[in-house]
């Protein structure tokens, strides 16, 4: 018969090969693997289209600061451009303007609109934002305290340079 050694032997063989199959062995794919490699393999569906506007371009038509009101550049990229309105050091709005291509949804939202400011579609989302459609680009102003009203959003949308923002291609 096989003694106490040979059977620490027997083991640890019988061992080695269970972790050499075990490790070998083709792994089963996962729910999320056809999806993953279904969206690398993609060019579609990209966040950003590639004729969007650089964000840059919109920098020059947000309203200049004013009456106490200090505006602060917070995010440029392709097609987006944001900037917050501050007063005495606290954040009173977010002032953002985007290129509608890459997001057609938020361009829709505008054709049953029946408010304008500054001449151009208006929507009011909720206590908080206000926005139009100018062209392909959408101007929205966010209120971040409570004493940044709706009339208030509307006053800095017009302060906009909304027909520079018109003439961009």
């Amino acid at each position: 018969m096989i003694g106490r050694r040979g059977h620490r032997i027997l083991v640890a063989l019988l061992l080695s090969v269970l972790l050499l199959t075990t490790a070998c062995a083709p792994k089963t794919p996962g729910q999320f693997d056809q999806v993953q490699k279904e969206s690398t393999q993609k060019k579609s569906g990209q966040a950003v289209a590639k004729n969007a506007t650089q964000g840059s371009e919109f920098n020059k038509l947000f309203p200049a600061e004013q009456a106490g009101y200090q505006r602060v550049f917070t995010q440029e990229k392709k097609g987006f451009a944001e900037a917050n309105l501050k007063k005495g050091g606290k954040v009173m709005a977010q002032l953002a303007v985007s290129d509608t291509t890459s997001t057609p949804s938020a361009a829709a939202k505008y054709s049953s609109s029946t408010k304008k400011i500054g001449g151009y579609p208006a929507v009011t989302l909720g206590n908080t934002q206000t926005s139009v459609l100018v062209g392909k680009y959408q101007v929205k102003v966010i209120s971040k305290d409570p004493s940044f009203t709706a009339s208030d959003r509307e006053d800095w949308i017009e302060k906009f340079n909304l027909s520079g923002l018109a003439r961009l291609k």
